[in-house]
Parts: C-alpha cells; sequence; structure tokens
C-alpha cells in the first residue's frame, strides 16, 4: 500500500483508480448503515430538523392534512421547490416522506463520496488522495447533524460538489445543471458558485489575480453566471405570503434573537458574534475531526518541494480552495449587510469550510505520508526509519478508525415518548386543533398528524408575516392557560377553534413556566408566574376532571368543547 502513496500520476492504473474509489463507496455505505440501523431501530423516531421540514409532506400522501393548518402552509411556502418536488415524487411511487427522509441520506452520502473521488484527482492525480478527501469529508458529515437530517442543507455538499468537478474539468453543460439543481434545492448557495465563476475568469499569477487569457474561462463564467441569475430572479421578484423578512433592527430588541432565546443569533461578545456563534459567526458549528486540519498546513508543505515530492504534482486548480474561501467570505459579509434577506450568514461558510478543509487535508495528508515514507527508505538511522513507520502507522490507524472513537455517526432523531397519545389524536376528526404549552406539541403533527396551535419548535421569527401570527397564538394561550378566569379560556377556544388542550402534569406550578427558555420570552409568562406563587389557581386546572379525555404519566388531554360547557 506504502507504494501508492509515492507513485507518479502518471503511472497511476485503471484497476488502481477503481480499487479505491470502490474503497470510498463502502465507508460511504458503512457510514450510512450506522446510521440506518439508528433510524429504523423504533416506531416513532424521527429527525428533529424533520418535524419542521417534512411534517407537512404527509399531504402528499393524503391532502386534506393539516387544512387550512397556518403552520404546514408556511413551511410549505418556504421549502424550495426541488426538494418539496423530490419528496412529492417518492411519495407518488408509496414512499412515506418521514421513510424517504431516513433514506436520502445514504443517497447523498455515496453521491457525495464519489464527486469528493473525483475532484480529488483533479487536484492530486493519485487514487488514495481521492480516498482520503472523501474518507475526510465523511467522517466530518456524519458526525454533524447536516447530512443525516435530509433537510435542503443536506444537498448541498453533492450538489456543490458535483458544481466543483464539472467546473474543475470544464465541462460545460452539466456545471450549468449542477448551479440549476443547487437553485432548487438550496438557493442562498447559489451565490457561492458565483463567486467561484467569477474568480475563475482569472488566475493567480505572482500572488495577483489576473484575467484569464482563456476565452472557454469566460464562457464558462459567464454562462455560469446566467443561469445563476435565472434560478435566483424568482426568489428576488417573488414575494412570500408569509414576507417580509425580519429587519435586523427589529430583531435586535427581541427577546427570540438573544442568547437564550428561540432562535440565539445577536450576542454581546463581539467573539462568539462573529467567530464562533450559532448562526452569526464565520466559524461558528465547524466542528472537525482531527486529520482535517491538517489542511492548514498545505501552504506551508508547498513553500519545501524539495522535501515533500508529492506538492509538484499538484494541479492548478488546487486554486479553487482558496477561491472557495474567499468566496464564502464575501457572502459572509453581504449576509450581515443584508442581515436575513439572505438568511444566515453561517450557512456560507460552514458548508464551504468543511469541503475546503477535507480536500486540502487530503492533499496535505497524502503528501506528508509521501514524504514521511520516502525519508524512511533513504535514511541510514534505524531510529528515524522506525519513527517515521510509526509516524505514518498512527496517521493512518486515526484516518480509518477516527469513527471508533467518537459519537458515530451522530444523529438528532427524537423519539416519541407517547405512542398512545399519537394513536388517540390520530383517531379524532381532521383538523383538529391542539393547543399546548408543553414541549410534547413538537411531536404531534408529525406522530399524530393534527396541526397544533404554537409550539417551540414551529416558533421561527424570520419572516414577519409569519411570526406575528405565532407570537400572538403563543401570548393568547399562556394568558388563557393560566387565566382564573374561565370565560377567557372560552372566549381563546372560540377565536382559534381549539379542539382540545394538551397539558402537562406539572404545567400549573411556577418552575414548570421558568424552566421553559421559549415561553419566558413572552410577557405573560412571568404574570402567570407571579399569579401561581400568590396562590391564585388557572381556571383551566379546575376544569380537568370533568373535561379529560384521555392522559398518560405525565400529560393529559382535554376536550375544549366540555370546556366550553363549564361554569366556575
Amino acid at each position: 500500500m506504502f507504494k501508492l502513496f509515492a507513485l507518479s500520476p502518471k503511472k497511476v492504473s485503471r484497476s488502481q483508480i477503481i480499487f479505491w474509489f470502490s474503497l470510498s463507496l463502502t465507508f460511504s455505505l458503512i457510514y450510512s448503515l450506522l446510521a440506518l440501523q439508528q433510524a429504523f431501530s423504533s416506531d416513532y423516531l424521527v429527525d428533529s430538523d424533520a418535524r419542521q421540514h417534512v411534517f407537512w409532506m404527509q399531504r402528499f400522501l393524503e391532502p386534506g392534512l393539516f387544512a387550512d393548518d397556518l403552520i404546514a402552509d408556511y413551511h410549505q411556502s418556504v421549502a424550495p421547490v426541488g426538494y418539496a418536488t423530490l419528496y412529492q415524487i417518492m411519495a407518488g411511487f408509496g414512499i412515506h416522506p418521514l421513510v424517504f427522509n431516513k433514506l436520502v441520506p445514504t443517497i447523498l452520502g455515496v453521491i457525495t463520496t464519489g464527486y469528493c473521488f473525483g475532484i480529488g484527482l483533479e487536484l492530486l492525480p493519485l487514487p488514495i488522495a481521492g480516498f482520503t478527501a472523501s474518507l475526510l469529508l465523511n467522517q466530518n458529515l456524519w458526525t454533524t447533524y447536516t447530512l443525516i437530517s435530509g433537510t435542503p442543507r443536506a444537498f448541498v455538499y453533492p450538489i456543490v460538489l458535483a458544481f466543483l468537478y464539472y467546473l474543475l474539468r470544464r465541462s460545460l453543460f452539466p456545471c450549468l445543471g449542477a448551479i440549476a439543481l443547487l437553485g432548487v434545492f438550496y438557493p442562498q448557495y447559489v451565490l457561492i458558485c458565483a463567486g467561484i465563476l467569477i474568480l475563475q475568469m482569472g488566475d493567480w499569477q505572482g500572488g495577483r489575480w489576473r484575467l484569464s487569457g482563456n476565452r472557454r474561462d469566460y464562457w464558462l463564467g459567464g454562462l455560469g453566471l446566467a443561469v445563476a441569475i435565472l434560478v435566483l430572479l424568482p426568489y428576488t421578484v417573488q414575494s412570500n405570503e408569509f414576507g417580509p423578512a425580519i429587519a435586523a433592527s427589529v430583531a435586535r430588541q427581541l427577546p427570540e434573537f438573544m442568547p437564550e432565546g428561540r432562535t440565539p443569533f445577536f450576542d454581546e461578545n463581539p467573539w462568539e458574534f462573529w467567530l464562533f456563534g450559532k448562526r452569526s459567526s464565520f466559524l461558528g458549528g465547524l466542528s472537525l475531526p482531527p486529520l482535517l486540519y491538517l489542511g492548514l498546513l498545505l501552504p506551508i508543505l508547498w513553500c519545501y518541494p524539495s522535501r515533500f515530492r508529492l506538492v509538484k504534482q499538484v494541479t492548478r486548480g488546487v486554486a479553487i480552495l482558496p477561491e472557495m474561501v474567499i468566496t464564502a467570505g464575501v457572502t459572509f459579509i453581504l449576509a450581515h449587510i443584508f442581515l436575513f434577506r439572505l438568511h444566515l450568514p453561517i450557512r456560507y461558510t460552514t458548508h464551504s469550510l468543511r469541503i475546503v478543509m477535507a480536500l486540502a487535508s487530503a492533499i496535505a495528508f497524502v503528501v506528508g505520508v509521501d514524504a514521511l515514507v520516502y525519508w524512511a527508505r533513504v535514511t541510514s538511522h534505524r531510529f528515524r526509519r522506525y519513527f517515521a513507520w510509526a509516524v505514518t502507522a498512527v496517521l493512518g490507524m486515526i484516518l480509518i478508525f477516527y469513527p471508533c472513537f467518537v459519537s458515530f455517526p451522530f444523529t438528532r432523531y427524537k423519539q416519541g415518548q407517547y405512542p398512545s397519545l399519537y394513536e388517540f389524536l390520530a383517531q379524532q376528526p381532521q383538523p383538529s386543533l391542539i393547543a399546548s404549552l408543553d414541549e410534547e406539541a413538537n411531536n404531534l403533527p408529525t406522530f399524530s398528524q393534527q396541526p397544533v396551535l404554537v409550539s417551540e419548535m414551529y416558533a421561527i421569527p424570520y419572516h414577519v408575516g409569519y411570526y406575528n401570527q405565532i407570537r400572538q397564538r403563543a401570548i393568547d394561550l399562556i394568558q388563557a392557560q393560566y387565566s382564573p378566569d374561565l370565560s377567557q379560556v372560552q372566549q381563546f377556544i372560540q377565536r382559534y377553534g381549539v379542539t382540545f388542550f394538551l397539558v402537562h402534569r406539572a404545567a400549573f406550578t411556577p418552575d414548570y413556566i421558568a424552566g421553559s427558555n421559549w415561553l419566558m420570552q413572552y410577557p405573560p409568562a412571568k404574570a402567570a408566574i407571579t399569579q401561581l406563587q400568590a396562590g391564585i389557581n388557572p381556571a383551566l386546572s379546575q376544569v380537568i376532571q370533568p373535561c379529560r379525555v384521555f392522559e398518560t404519566d405525565a400529560l393529559m388531554v382535554l376536550d375544549a368543547q366540555c370546556i366550553m360547557n363549564q361554569k366556575l
């Protein structure tokens, strides 16, 4: 195997490429099978983000579900057309959207592996480089919740890698197709492709970027930019019925965007805000396996071609890596300037840096190991020879066995804890609107196919037209649930057409409210705590006995029509 590190690209055989490519696909499938084992390990198991992005797609199988439901309508309206269409096609073949959501990461992982392997060969024409790049990227993706989610951002990696591969090979129509495909699956990332195309119309000479003298670069860049504009144009001229996007000045005043809020974004600590924050920063969420930091050494290895012989074999296409970083930085800044209109700044950097670091680290790994092997062979000093072989072996073991030492694959599957509750609600007439402040409300649309009035999961504050309604629903529900006046509860039921209340047995205690950061965002929550501490009993707590129609050890379902008939 060590010979493969030192082979000249001119001597690479087709069989070697097939071997390393097959091995790359094998690891990808092994990783995905580990995830599938978790995904189908029990009933009522769903990816956390699928509860937002996929639950409404059950309409594809039963069109009557979630009729006139604000939450379902909103999530359907913001779903990228390609993403929704793919799930709809699969539903047409009888594959349930929630089942397909668990299967699609395997498909995306294999496609990602194939293109990453191809790019590795384009940058350093050795099969081991393609294998290392695909393995490192796979390990990174399966230790984050991006690919496993099966949500629109999971499609970034196979499509962007396809774009980079065809761009490096100067394959015009496949490259344009990748841009168009990205536009219907994850449109904001088309800006990254556009930036790379602009930089590709030039060349780096003497440390400076100059316009290319190759007409083919202009044709590819110009047509690529034209396609990018065409796919983004509908998003600029069409207005979302739940828009507009919230203004940064307004968001700064809402607790929802503070560090303890539902969608933490703004932070007074500049290090958190610009470098490590969850949504606002350049590096936040970029958790990398140890070997992916080898990419930082690539510029150093580049300066010593006499010691690191394979550096000379790295192609000019490697310039696409710094170009991607530059483009990610520019779009990151633009996303802050036009805050929330280009969605979240971190989305432009995290995905880009994962790809860049995997490719750069693969090149650095192969170049460095080749130098170690060569040094071990030519040195006459026995200790140095053993040391070189030992370091090589350790690096190889880390590369292959890293997943054995971490939580792998990393998933965010949520297990439904109340199957009997979901079955009870699923048997009720459609639609039955459920009002609840409990976190279990996050699961009900997915597991019971019934709409909820509001819940933390669906309280997404980016679009004013949507969130103003959600915020008002949350405020009204808190006031009704803790009001000592039964008539206020009854007015609330009439206003929203509530069918059931779902309440936790501890819901009428101050600690229950204070323990929820989501509830504490709303002014009535503090008033409710004060009221409970003063010993004032909510009216809803006094009608539990006559109106309870279902219960578990922790939750109770109250019939709204029964509450309407009560008098205190």
